[in-house]
């Protein structure tokens, strides 16, 4: 059931296992060197307050040391995780096509149809010329050796674009001059997103493509963002009641009373199915699957993407770099093992100590059991469910995060981080240098997002 990572010590990201700090580090740590850690840190929650940056109806908190990458770890990296962009939309173009990978016995039939985020309407009728998954957000995680890993694909609506740029302005106008500055990502990270959102205009759209970025409105928890990205691309914010199918074109209803066609929609709404519980085509469906399908609207990203994020397709994307591109994998998955039978499931029982334990469907770290950080009641839910239903689960090894430097109570100790980098897919896949880490505030904790008293951690690459 993959690597054993038993007894490893995480990679701490700024000393090496002699306790040396590494080169990358050594002036970022010297310039803080005598500054209060705690005056920096409000002058950074005033920052993002100003800013009125927020995460639902709490304010949008980061940590104020930021993580470093050398030229030398970031490029590899980029390589890689475009590679594997250009892997998952071919996947998923095939998966609703010709499935030749499961014709040559990569893939069951039954792992695409029976994921989650499937639309077998889709099947024969994806819409083509641009990517499905144009903008892809990779959790990654750092192994004890320093390697990243990817440990979920997010194709279905990544969030953390405008949550990156508000802590890079908050960070770099705070933090003091004599520490490095990083690779710019603001405005080059919304110049990619406008590039991708144009490349997934209709032909006969012409070059300046009519965009809309779609929200649910305030009840979002992440409504912050879709204003700040519609506001950095020149897009109206819109809401569902303010679109109208005429036909197979979707029109923009405006304050005034004035209707004009959209050409591309950046969905940015908590639904992404097209079909509910109930088998009845949900709203934001209705809206927009007319002119989808009939190639009269760019849909960012599309609907039927969850069918990659789903945890056990998860555990193939090694294979779709070999068999859609013949290339060999640059970046790696954690190794993820189905639990398709009584006996695997058996198996993980013998070994829960040493696993994770995730529904195949889900996200936000909801259902995830940490063997080794479990309690016992939390160990006899994860058994009693492996013994009834294994097929709904999937396990990896318990990688121990890596740990950064982080300001806990005015003083810096080690705290376990993921990153979240983002990819844009137009003519060409390109990443935005550096992300968003996830830290998190409790000491040994490995789930690390907010709703386990987590953060974000701004991740700057170096030259």
């Amino acid at each position: 059931m993959g690597s054993d990572y038993r007894g490893r010590t995480p990679y701490e990201e700024h000393r090496d296992a002699d306790g040396r700090v590494r080169a990358v580090y050594e002036r970022l740590l010297a310039g803080l060197e005598g500054v209060d850690l705690e005056e920096l840190y409000q002058r950074v929650v005033q920052r993002l307050a100003d800013d009125d940056a927020r995460f639902g109806q709490s304010p949008f908190v980061i940590d104020i040391i930021p993580r470093l990458l050398s030229a030398a770890e970031w490029e590899p990296l980029a390589r890689g995780l475009e590679q594997r962009t250009r892997a998952l939309n071919a996947f998923l173009t095939d998966a609703y096509g010709e499935r030749r990978i499961v014709g040559a016995g990569i893939v069951a039939a039954a792992t695409i149809e029976g994921a989650e985020g499937y639309e077998p309407e889709l099947a024969g009728r994806l819409p083509g010329g641009s990517p499905p998954a144009p903008i892809i957000g990779f959790d990654l995680v750092r192994d004890p050796d320093g390697v990243f890993l990817v440990l979920e694909d997010n194709l279905r609506t990544p969030s953390g674009i405008a949550y990156l740029t508000a802590a890079r302005n908050a960070l770099t106008a705070v933090l003091p001059e004599t520490i490095p500055r990083p690779r710019p990502i603001d405005p080059a990270i919304y110049e990619l997103l406008r590039a991708t959102l144009v490349r997934a205009a209709p032909p006969g759209a012409g070059p300046a493509p009519q965009l809309a970025v779609l929200t649910d409105g305030p009840t979002n928890v992440a409504h912050y963002e879709h204003a700040r990205l519609a506001a950095a691309i020149g897009a109206p914010l819109a809401t569902l009641d303010q679109l109208q199918s005429e036909g197979e074109r979707l029109l923009l209803c405006a304050a005034d009373g004035t209707r004009r066609p959209v050409d591309v929609v950046y969905r940015r709404t908590d639904e992404d199915r097209i079909r509910d519980e109930h088998d009845g085509m949900t709203p934001v469906a209705r809206a927009l699957v007319p002119a989808w399908l009939a190639g009269n609207l760019g849909l960012v990203n599309a609907f039927g993407n969850g069918v990659a994020d789903d945890k056990l397709v998860h555990a193939h994307v090694e294979d779709f770099v070999r068999f859609y591109l013949g290339e060999e994998p640059l970046v790696r998955s954690v190794p993820t093992t189905a639990l398709d039978s009584p006996q695997s499931g058996a198996d993980a029982i013998e070994r829960l100590h040493e696993l994770v334990v995730k529904p195949r469907h889900g996200h936000g770290g909801t259902g995830i059991t940490i063997g080794s950080q479990a309690d016992e009641a939390a160990l006899s839910r994860a058994r009693g469910e492996l013994e009834r239903h294994p097929e709904r689960y999937v396990v990896q090894p318990i990688v121990p995060l890596s740990r950064h430097p982080t300001v806990i109570d005015g003083r810096l100790v080690s705290r376990h981080v993921d990153l979240r980098p983002f990819a844009f897919y137009a003519d060409k896949v390109q990443l935005a240098p550096g992300g968003l880490s996830r830290v998190s505030f409790d000491e040994g904790e490995m789930i690390v997002n907010s709703s386990r008293n987590g953060g974000g951690k701004d991740t700057w690459v170096l030259d």
